[in-house]
Order: structure tokens, then C-alpha cells, then sequence
């Protein structure tokens, strides 16, 4: 009672198994093809530029700490018209306004801020501005002095503060 062997080109697991094989390979060229093609853009190719950079942003941050100067931004939902209040005594004629997207810098925006009267700057955003930013003020001059951070979710109809950006102390919990 002998059964007769199939040849193994026609049994079922040979080809299971090679077919798992090159699942696996198409899988994981697929993957180093994408990996390949597109860019990071959370990593930074100026990495230590910009580490020895951070001490010159604290340090404009301390002098806006220094000089009292604080501002609240509001951003007007139908209009994309920018409003901000500067406090304190320093009102430079131009300030630049940066919104800074959190995960893509090709979605980042800088707008030109113009002095209006005592402190009060406008501006004209994009359209249809949504999501979270990262926000910057700091005046429009070639070395600028002092710098005001904050963050804001948009559209929205109240004033964001953009403050001297000290670093919040730590929880002991």
C-alpha cells in the first residue's frame, strides 16, 4: 500500500511558502522605496546650527522678560485680519508674526505686522487659517532684541497672549 508522490510543484506548501517569501519582499521594498522617496520633514540638516542658535532665542526671550513687553493676537475667522496689542514702552514701526505648523515647515507663514496707534499692530492673514500653530512676534529689524511665543488654535474668536516664553517649573507629582 504505497501512495504515489506527488511531484513537489504540485503540493500546496512549497507554494505557500514561497508565496510568503515574496510577500515579504514586495512588502519591504515597498517600504524602502517610500522611505527613500520621501522626506523627513521633522529633522533638521542644520541640527547643530540650530542647537547654538536656542541660547540666542532664550536670550531674546529673557530681554522681552526684561523690558515688561507682552502682546495678545486675535486673527478674525471671516476676515483673516490680524489685530495684536503690544504692552510696554518699545513700539518698533514693523513686527514680524510667524505661525509655525507643528510637523510641516512648508506650512509655516510669516506676516508683516504695521503700527497703527499705541501699540496696536494689523495684518492680513491667509484665508481659512485652521489647526494649531506655533506663534513668534518679534520686531522687523536686521538683529532683533526681543521675542514674544505662544500658541494658538484657529479659527477662533478670542485673543491668543504671546508672552516672554519662560519655561514652565516642573510638577513634583
Amino acid at each position: 500500500m504505497s501512495h504515489p508522490v506527488t511531484p513537489w510543484y504540485k503540493q500546496f506548501w512549497p507554494w505557500f511558502l514561497i508565496g510568503l517569501l515574496m510577500l515579504s519582499i514586495s512588502v519591504s521594498s515597498t517600504f524602502a522605496f517610500l522611505a527613500i522617496r520621501s522626506a523627513d520633514g521633522m529633522v533638521q540638516e542644520d541640527y547643530y546650527e540650530h542647537g547654538r542658535a536656542i541660547n540666542m532665542v532664550l536670550a531674546k526671550q529673557e530681554r522681552a522678560a526684561e523690558l515688561g513687553i507682552a502682546a495678545s493676537v486675535r486673527i478674525d475667522p471671516l476676515t483673516s485680519d490680524v489685530v495684536l496689542d503690544l504692552e510696554g514702552d518699545h513700539y518698533p514701526e514693523k513686527l514680524d508674526f510667524e505661525l509655525i505648523f507643528p510637523t510641516r515647515d512648508d506650512r509655516d507663514i510669516e506676516i508683516t505686522l504695521e503700527h497703527v496707534r499705541d501699540g496696536r499692530y494689523l495684518g492680513q492673514a491667509p484665508d481659512n487659517l485652521r489647526y494649531r500653530w506655533y506663534l513668534q512676534l518679534q520686531p522687523q529689524v536686521d538683529e532683533p532684541e526681543w521675542r514674544l511665543v505662544g500658541e494658538g488654535r484657529f479659527p477662533d474668536e478670542d485673543a491668543v497672549r504671546l508672552t516672554p516664553g519662560r519655561a514652565a517649573p516642573a510638577n513634583d507629582s
